[in-house]
Parts: structure tokens; C-alpha cells; sequence
């Protein structure tokens, strides 16, 4: 664990049966012409009526920006800032998954003519935020809403890569169970297992601490708890608000701590292949999880004793039963489980590696180290 560790969270946080109603609130008398980041599927939904409803009654002038694809590169994510750029736009809300949330965040460091997307890879700490933002997350899952990252693919390298800058945490946030509650049960189970990821790794990562293990903590004790009705039973919106809750969590022990080599090994099933983000961390992580019992084991008994609680004979055994809880989890909410799905196989698995390897950021977090032998092993696992 850390002995030096520090915590960075939004600015302010809303919460609660009618949280959305906040946005009258902080946008009234202050901004003029707020750009809302969004999707098609988002705008689809339905699920923008209420927010941009309670917009117009602020008073604001509203610039929809809703051309984000589900798992942006860095030229697509430049495209969008560019697109903000020309608005003219003073605020920032961002009403969708990671990817949008990304995005505005993004957006809101690269409203500039001082760098652009390629030289943030190069250089995250280069970006300074020049635009407030406001998070309203429409997923229990990525908690991109309290993170400083924003992700996005590079196809040169076939490989999705983090941006990390502290200036990207969001000024406001809202958390309202109500904006998840139309999701499609896969949807819901591919993000809900990214939180519960996020949790399980920040608990047991090398950068964990204080801070991280007591959000990581309790986002598992809701994840466990909730995390099957509120994929499974749209009408379920107490299971669906806790889990909201749980991711961003989840999101806040990721701003503290760091992810592992779940994410690692993830991100190039993503950058190549275009696996959803959920899914490719849901297949690694029970291989993962498996690999690292020996280095974890005090960790995952902590945890069993936080979410189950009844008494075990020893650490093995409740480490055992939360690798096992986490199959239970995914096998029931009809995560695939198999590579041979999107068409990857054998001959793929040495570029598969060498593209794992590359993210030492996240693989140094892990508590037993990854060779790639180790990573080849791994990624067999699910083929």
C-alpha cells in the first residue's frame, strides 16, 4: 500500500431521487450557450427529453454535439473539439457513457489552439481546462464522471490509450438513477462489470490506499449486492441508482489508486478488435483475478468479509469464493466469455501480447508481475 497518496474529486456532486433537477441550478444566470456532448443512441432513447428540457428553462442557448462514436480515436476526438471550438460554447454537460463523458473532458482541456489530441498522447500535462464541465452519467459503469482519464483508440498502433490529466476531473457531477433506467441488459452488464472491475483492481493494486480502498470498497459491497436485478429488471430503480453510485466509486478509486493488468491486457481486445470496453475487461477478468490470488490473497479475503461475511476456515478459501462470486456474476448476465465470438485466434495471439505488454502504466499496478509469457497465457484462457 502507498504511504503517500492523495484524493481529487469533482468539485460537487449531486445525488438523489430528483438530482437532474440541479442542472436548472448551476446553469441559470451564469452560463449563456452550454454545448451538450451526446450520442444518437443517447438522443434515440429518449433519454435527453428531461435534461434538455430543464435546460431551456434556464434560459440557456443550447448546442447539441451528438456525433460521438461508442469507442473514438484520437482523430474522431479532435473532430469533436473542433466542433466545440466553433460553437462558442461557455459550459459543458455531458450526458451519455465514457465515451462521451470523454470526450467533453477532453474537450474541455483542448479548447485551444495550443496543442491538439496527438501532442496530449504525447504530453497529457500539456492540457489545461479553460471550460467547466457538469457529468451526467447515463451508465452504471465507466465512472468516467470522476476520473481525470479519457481513452481513446489509435489505430496505428492498434491499441486504445489513457489520457491522464488531473485538470480533466469534472467540476459537477450528477447522479441520477432515473437516466440509466432505459438501458438494454447488455449494456447494463457490459458497464457494470467495468465498475466492478475498477473496484477489484484498485483494491488489490500496488498503488492502492487508504483513500482508493475505501471507495473501491464499498463500490464492491454495492456491486454485489445489486448488480444482477438492476441489469436485469428495467424497473428496478433502486438496484439501478445504487450501482450508479458503485460506479462512480469505482471512478473516484481509480482517481486515487489505478487499475491493473485487467485493463492492460483489455485495451488492445478494444483498440484492434472494437470489443466494448465492458466486455473485453469482463473476459480478462476472471483469468486475471485467478493469476493474481496468491499475490492478493489477504485483499480478496477482505472482501469477502465485506460483502458476504459468513465464516470461512481460511484466506484461500474466501479469496475462492470471490473469483468465484465474479463468474457467478458474469455467467449470469450472458458476458461472452470467448474470443472465437469477434474472430480471434491463434495466429493473433503474438500481436495480441506485444500490444498488452505496451501498457506498462497500468501493468506496473499489478501486485504479481505480468512477463509476456505470462500475458500469452492469459489471453489462451480466452480463446
Amino acid at each position: 500500500m502507498l504511504e503517500d497518496y492523495k484524493l481529487k474529486m469533482p468539485g460537487a456532486v449531486f445525488g438523489g431521487e430528483h438530482a437532474l433537477d440541479k442542472i436548472v441550478e448551476l446553469i441559470k444566470n451564469k452560463y449563456k450557450k452550454p454545448a451538450v456532448f451526446t450520442d444518437k443512441g443517447i438522443e434515440a432513447a429518449g433519454i435527453l427529453e428531461e435534461p434538455l428540457g430543464l435546460l431551456k428553462e434556464s434560459g440557456a442557448q443550447i448546442h447539441l454535439i451528438d456525433e460521438i462514436p461508442s469507442e473514438p480515436t484520437y482523430e474522431q476526438a479532435q473532430k469533436t473539439i473542433d466542433s466545440f471550438k466553433e460553437s462558442g460554447s461557455d459550459f459543458i454537460i455531458a450526458i451519455g457513457g465514457g465515451s462521451v463523458m470523454d470526450m467533453a473532458k477532453l474537450s474541455s482541456i483542448a479548447a485551444t489552439n495550443d496543442y491538439t489530441v496527438k501532442d496530449l498522447l504525447e504530453n497529457p500535462s500539456i492540457g489545461r481546462k479553460t471550460v467547466k464541465t457538469l457529468m451526467i452519467p447515463t451508465t452504471a459503469g465507466t465512472g468516467a464522471e470522476a476520473t481525470p482519464n479519457a481513452i481513446v483508440a489509435v489505430p496505428e498502433k492498434e491499441l486504445k490509450v489513457g489520457i491522464v490529466n488531473e485538470e480533466m476531473v469534472p467540476d459537477y457531477v450528477i447522479l441520477d438513477g432515473r437516466m440509466t433506467a432505459g438501458l438494454p441488459k447488455k449494456i447494463a452488464a457490459a458497464t457494470g462489470i467495468d465498475a466492478l472491475a475498477h473496484a477489484i483492481e484498485c483494491y488489490t493494486s500496488n498503488k492502492a490506499n487508504p483513500f482508493s480502498n475505501m471507495f473501491a470498497m464499498e463500490a464492491l459491497r454495492l456491486i454485489f449486492a445489486n448488480i444482477e436485478k438492476a441489469c436485469e429488471d428495467r424497473t428496478a430503480l433502486k438496484e439501478k441508482s445504487s450501482m450508479l453510485l458503485a460506479a462512480f466509486y469505482g471512478g473516484v478509486a481509480i482517481t486515487a489508486s489505478g487499475t491493473t493488468a485487467v485493463h492492460a491486457l483489455s485495451y488492445p481486445l478494444g483498440g484492434k478488435y472494437h470489443i466494448p470496453h465492458g466486455v473485453s475487461n469482463a473476459m480478462m477478468l476472471l483469468p486475471v483475478m485467478k493469476f493474481n490470488k496468491e499475490a492478493c490473497m489477504s485483499e480478496l479475503a477482505q472482501v469477502y468479509d465485506a460483502v458476504e461475511g459468513k465464516e470461512k476456515k481460511n484466506d484461500e478459501e474466501k479469496a475462492d469464493w470471490v473469483i468465484g462470486r465474479m463468474s457467478e456474476i458474469i455467467k449470469r448476465l450472458e458476458i461472452p466469455d470467448s474470443l472465437k465470438a469477434y474472430g480471434i485466434g491463434q495466429e493473433d495471439l503474438e500481436e495480441l501480447t506485444r500490444s498488452g505488454m505496451e501498457v506498462q502504466r497500468l501493468l506496473v499496478n499489478n501486485k504479481k508481475m505480468v512477463t509476456a509469457q505470462d500475458a500469452r497465457n492469459l489471453y489462451m484462457q480466452i480463446m
